[in-house]
């Protein structure tokens, strides 16, 4: 009888000290607009399966994540009115390094971006480079072109 009223309170001590699992925190949602205008942060993103990629913060009031510019596949991703999207490359113009030109011109749906760079290499920047400054142009449709200054890195698989 004694051992029948002794297990359940080991078994209740044993599970009192059991460490419980923290909770996860629940992440900050990135902002669906920067100061005011349509284009928002993007979430993390990774290195190119293949090529390189430019990753680009606004340079204004909010510094977040606002594009990436693939070399291969040749495209712009930007986060418009809260959705990600896709951009292919149209042209190219002038002079340029891992892919990607001074200029670089993306279309579909009507809208339109185009994206300058100064690219700069540096000894100890290794599969990459510096976007010092930039700007990055979006013309949509029914909405004002927007200019947003970014500066930013170069990461190649």
């Amino acid at each position: 009888m004694r051992i029948a009223f002794v297990l359940p309170l080991l078994l209740l001590v044993a599970a009192k000290d059991k460490p419980r699992p923290k909770p996860t925190p629940t992440p900050t949602p990135l902002p669906a607009s920067i100061d005011g205008l349509p284009i928002g942060a993007l979430p993390r993103q990774s290195l190119p399966a293949r090529g390189c990629a430019a990753y680009l913060w606004s340079a204004g009031v909010t510094k977040v994540l606002i594009a990436m510019a693939g070399a291969d596949p040749a495209q712009l991703r930007l986060s418009l009115n809260g959705k990600i999207t896709d951009l292919p490359r149209t042209a190219q113009r002038g002079g340029g390094l891992f892919g990607l030109s001074e200029t670089n011109e993306y279309a579909a749906g009507g809208i339109t971006a185009v994206l300058d760079l100064s690219i700069t290499t540096r000894g100890d920047v290794t599969r990459g480079a510096l976007v010092p400054q930039g700007t990055l142009r979006l013309d949509q449709p029914g909405a004002d072109s927007v200019v947003v200054p970014l500066g930013g890195l170069i990461g190649c698989a």
